[in-house]
Parts: structure tokens; C-alpha cells; sequence
């Protein structure tokens, strides 16, 4: 094994295929195959068309990624894949593959945690993370505040989505809005053009008895829907564009505002925003502005790597064996629900079986 180890990783947790292979902390390739057209009809992600949708396309994005890295599936020193949380039919479909290729090249398997791969891939970009460092993670599934003291043993919650997640929040009022799936990027496309203090929607949870770090943008699609619905209904135009930019606004201000509370209260001067929202051209900007005024060094990985990505899954990968974390055990299953408390699933009796030569099952 080299000194710095080459690990492939496996992402399936909802209806992106991310095959990516990282060196140590290098990223050498990172090939995702996307079923978002085909759920687009259904205004968000169906769980059986994603699954059949990673049946079809896992082959050939990993053998795209090892062509794009330039290694070949033996030179490789481990396999991680997404064990959790996420779909759970998606997310078997990676378990399996990766469980097929790691016995079949004799490389140990590890079962990864989606939302530690999330935190761990902005060492690909600025590189490793340092400890402890306070994360935002904001998606069409969860928002998020973790406290990473070891990305491979100890992430610790801080706060949670108790309802709608921000991403999910903007494909529901896209879909309002009748700007299509996903909504995220529309959103803000229109939002550029709009006025954020236009329109004062509420800011969930942020009251002086609310749960300091805890999230809730529920409140805010159901005010935002409703406004919508009283101008139409009185047969008054609708501007999209400031109705664009004052919702984005509501939902990077509670974030941002939360995160750097957060970084304060736990003495951590060092925030990473990660997830497919921190794509977000306005929460990039604004978390620079009040992590600047507060003395906290902001990480935010390139757009691409924010989104759901096999790369993020190989960084954690590369780092697992690096530190000689115990590889998953062969009965590694998926867990929808996978607390990220468990940034790996470990194996307790591991035994890999090394094959070489004619023994190796995959040629």
C-alpha cells in the first residue's frame, strides 16, 4: 500500500450514481451518472426509479471513474460506499456493489456515513480538516449542525431540521412558483434579479426560547405558499423574482445566523458549509460576511463537490485508512436511517480474504 492510500467510494443514498477515487487527499476522479430528469415529471425524487436508475448506471460509472483516474480496479487500497442515512433501496444498491467489488479484488470494505462524506470532502479541496471543526450541512434531506472532533470516530449533532430541510423547502416553493425540479438552483438564478427585503417572511426558530441550533423552515414555505396563493387569487401578478430572493434570504439568514452562534457558543473557529445547497450563491456570500465579523475561518468545497458525490464518499475512505480505522464486516447492510454519530460502520470479527493471481474474481 502506498503511503497515501488510493480508495474508491460509492455514493447511492438518493438519485445521484457518484463513483470517485482519491490518492491521500488528491481527488483523481469523480464521475456521477444523475437521474434527476427522470424524476423531474413527479416534482421531486421518486425511490424505485432512483434504485433502478443506480442498477443501470453503477458498471459503468466505476469503470468511467478508473478510467478518468487512470488506475485500474487492483491498484486500488480500499472500497468505501454510502451505508446510510439515505433511500434505502438506493442505498442498497451501493452497499451490494461495493461489497462485490471489494470481495472480488480482496480489498477491505468500508461502510461510510453520507453526512461525515459531506464534511470530509473539503479536504480534497483545502486540505485537512481541522479539529474541531463546526459543520453546516444543508440539503433536500436534512440541515444540520455538527461538531467534527475526529471526521472518522466523533461528529457530534448540535442541531437538526425538525420539519421541512432547507432544500426541500426550496423545491416546494419552485414548484409554487412553477419554476420546475429541482428547485435550489432556480431559485436562486431568480433571486439575482430580485429583491431580498421585499417581501419580510418569517425566520423559523429564532426566538429567545427556541432551540438555539435546531432548524424549522416548514413556517416559512407555508408563508411564502400562502402569499402566492392571496395575489393570484386576487388576480395581482405574482413577482417571482422578489418572492425568489426575500425566501432565499429567510432561509440563508436562519442558517448562517445559527452556524456562527454555534462556532461562538463551542469556542470552534473554523466553519466547513457543505450539502447541495451550499451551492447556494447568497449563503456563500452571506456566511463569508458574518464569519469574517466573527473571527471564523469559512471552508466551503467547489459547487460540484457540495452536491451528493462518490468523491466525498473516497475522501472518508482515504481517511478511514489512513488512520487504521477497522474495516466493515461482509455483512455490512444499509441503514436509511444511520445515525452520524456513526461516521463508519466497523467491522467486530474482520477477517479480509487477500486473493491474488487466478484466485482474484474480477479481471
Amino acid at each position: 500500500m502506498a503511503d497515501e492510500p488510493l480508495v474508491l467510494g460509492i455514493e447511492t443514498s438518493c438519485d445521484e450514481t457518484g463513483v470517485g477515487i482519491v490518492r491521500g487527499t488528491t481527488l483523481l476522479a469523480d464521475a456521477v451518472a444523475s437521474s434527476v430528469d427522470e424524476h423531474a415529471r413527479f416534482g421531486g425524487v421518486v425511490p424505485e426509479v432512483a434504485s433502478r436508475a443506480h442498477l443501470e448506471a453503477m458498471v459503468p460509472t466505476i469503470d468511467r471513474a478508473l478510467k478518468e483516474a487512470g488506475v485500474t480496479a487492483r491498484d486500488l487500497d480500499g472500497i468505501a460506499v454510502t451505508a446510510g442515512p439515505g433511500l434505502a433501496g438506493a442505498l442498497l444498491v451501493g452497499v451490494s456493489a461495493a461489497k462485490a467489488y471489494a470481495y472480488a479484488l480482496g480489498k477491505p470494505l468500508y461502510g461510510v456515513n453520507h453526512l461525515a462524506s459531506h464534511i470530509c470532502v473539503d479536504q480534497l479541496e483545502h486540505g485537512p480538516l481541522p479539529e474541531p471543526t463546526m459543520a453546516l450541512l444543508v440539503s433536500g434531506g436534512h440541515s444540520s449542525l455538527l461538531l467534527s472532533e475526529d471526521i472518522t470516530s466523533d461528529v457530534r449533532p448540535m442541531g437538526a431540521t425538525i420539519d421541512d430541510a432547507a432544500g426541500e423547502a426550496f423545491d416546494k416553493i419552485a414548484r409554487v412558483l412553477n419554476l420546475g425540479f429541482p428547485g435550489g438552483p432556480v431559485i436562486d438564478r431568480y433571486a439575482r434579479e430580485g429583491d431580498p427585503s421585499a417581501i419580510a417572511f418569517p425566520r423559523g426558530l429564532t426566538g429567545p426560547r427556541d432551540p438555539a441550533y435546531d432548524f424549522s423552515f416548514s413556517g416559512l414555505k407555508t408563508a411564502v405558499a400562502r402569499w402566492i396563493e392571496a395575489r393570484r387569487a386576487a388576480g395581482e401578478e405574482v413577482p417571482v423574482r422578489d418572492v425568489a430572493a426575500s425566501f432565499q434570504e429567510a432561509v440563508v439568514d436562519v442558517l448562517t445566523r445559527k452556524a456562527v452562534r454555534a462556532c461562538k457558543d463551542q469556542g470552534v473557529d473554523h466553519l466547513m458549509i457543505g450539502g447541495g445547497v451550499a451551492a447556494n450563491s447568497r449563503l456563500r456570500v452571506l456566511a463569508q460576511e458574518r464569519c469574517e465579523a466573527a473571527g471564523i475561518r469559512l471552508r466551503v468545497p467547489r459547487p460540484k463537490l457540495c452536491t451528493d458525490n462518490g468523491a466525498m464518499v473516497a475522501a472518508l475512505g482515504a481517511e478511514m485508512v489512513s488512520r487504521n480505522r477497522a474495516a466493515s464486516d461482509w455483512d455490512l447492510s444499509a441503514d436509511s436511517s444511520l445515525p452520524v454519530t456513526d461516521p463508519h460502520v466497523p467491522g467486530q470479527n474482520h477477517d479480509h480474504v487477500h486473493r491474488t493471481g487466478e484466485e482474484n474474481l474480477y479481471s
